[in-house]
This record gives structure tokens, C-alpha cells and sequence, in this order.
């Protein structure tokens, strides 16, 4: 199958060769670039966002609202071993799907295993969503 000869950088005064998207490595897109931080999305500060998260803990007894998993221990921290990270506040019902953001009924601790397999459940619905949209 024929490919494509090179071209050049969209970047108007950049004379190499693009690699991936039309630009060349060195200008290349910042990832998450224009991503809203939590304070923009939800509209509550990182402080009370941390408030939260403390009540929730209490509330829960700092286990996974899904598996159950209690709160790993924190001098057992391992960058590398996601079992060991501490767990993450989730909205039960996603703020897309009418959920509230700050209501403690909607809020509960996720282990990060149970927060990633839910994760990706919500963005498969949601570009379900806005296929049928079109």
C-alpha cells in the first residue's frame, strides 16, 4: 500500500519533517492542554473538595463503596502498585447522568481499581451519548 511522502511542520517558522499529526516532535500538543482543573468543572475549591473527601472517609470508615477494599495503610505507599494508593472520592451518580456535586448521598470512596473499571463504564456511555446526539 503506498504511503504518503513527508511533509513539513504545520508550525509556520519549523522546517522539519512532521512525525505524528502533521507536526514534528518538538511541537507537538501538551496532553490534557486546556482540561479543566476540579475547581472549574465542579465549582468547589480543592480545599473543600478535601473537606469531602475527610467526611466521607469518616462516614465510610475509609472503605471502597463498591468491592469494600479498606483504606490501604499509607507508609505502605508504592508508586508502582495501584493496591496500595489511597482511595479516591467519586460521584455514585456521574454529574452527566444528574448526579450532584457536592451532596454527600452522591459522593463515596472508590479503591482505584473500582474507580477505573467505573471511569470507563461513564465515557463509554457518555460517547454513546453523543453519537446518538448527532
Amino acid at each position: 500500500m503506498p504511503h504518503t511522502p513527508p511533509t513539513r511542520c504545520t508550525d509556520p517558522e519549523c522546517h522539519q519533517l512532521a512525525t505524528t499529526r502533521g507536526r514534528c516532535d518538538t511541537h507537538q500538543p501538551t496532553p490534557w492542554r486546556g482540561r479543566d482543573d476540579k475547581a472549574t468543572r465542579y465549582g468547589i475549591s480543592s480545599g473543600r473538595w478535601r473537606t469531602l473527601k475527610r467526611r466521607i472517609a469518616t462516614r465510610d470508615n475509609g472503605c471502597c463503596y463498591m468491592c469494600g477494599a479498606e483504606q490501604p495503610d499509607p507508609n505502605a505507599y508504592d508508586e508502582d502498585d495501584p493496591a496500595t494508593w489511597p482511595h479516591e472520592l467519586d460521584h455514585v451518580i456521574p454529574i452527566s447522568e444528574g448526579g450532584s456535586v457536592t451532596s454527600l448521598d452522591n459522593l463515596g470512596l472508590a479503591c482505584v481499581r473500582c474507580h477505573e473499571i467505573k471511569s470507563k463504564a461513564e465515557a463509554a456511555r457518555a460517547n454513546v451519548r453523543r453519537r446518538h446526539a448527532r
